[in-house]
């Protein structure tokens, strides 16, 4: 399961980065901060965009939690 380590409208707003500005400056929309708050998964367009906004790397801000189900089999 991949999980934020980190609270990304937080992390914004640390930099200098306010809803308001976001969507002013068109950097992220109202469904894209939306999905920030409820730790939801946004596609790599918009990772990239907050590895450049935060100075950080993906790993910064996401990471891979093992998820043990017995009843899924996982094709690799």
């Amino acid at each position: 399961m991949i999980r934020y380590k980190i609270d990304i409208m937080k992390a914004l707003k640390e930099k200098g980065y306010t809803s308001y500005k976001l969507r002013q400056d068109k950097i992220f929309g109202e469904a894209t901060m939306t999905k920030f708050r409820k730790k939801e998964y946004i596609n790599f367009d918009n990772l990239d965009i907050l590895c450049e906004l935060l100075e950080c790397q993906p790993a910064d801000i996401i990471e891979h939690v093992k998820k043990i189900d017995t009843n899924k089999e996982y094709k690799i």
